[in-house]
């Protein structure tokens, strides 16, 4: 299985960009998506951008990743 999280454009550098999720910067490749801009949200997997999304999409995908850390967290206390 495959995963892909959502993270926002801060900086673009031909095909390399810097990106972020929740605080945390990546430096990523965008040789898969060259439509790409600063200020986008792109989908990350393995270092690279695959898909952009909407801002939507990638708070409400963000928003589940979120919760989950939390169910996770709370059986692992218990």
């Amino acid at each position: 299985m495959c995963l892909a999280v959502p993270a926002l454009v801060k900086a673009i550098d031909g095909t390399k960009a810097e990106v972020e999720i929740d605080g945390v910067s990546r430096k990523i490749s965008t040789y898969l998506t060259p439509e790409v801009a600063i200020g986008d949200h792109i989908l990350l997997h393995a270092g690279f951008s695959i898909k952009v999304i909407d801002q939507k999409e990638a708070e409400e995908t963000l928003n589940l990743f979120r919760s989950l850390n939390e169910i996770n967290r709370r059986f692992s206390q218990s």
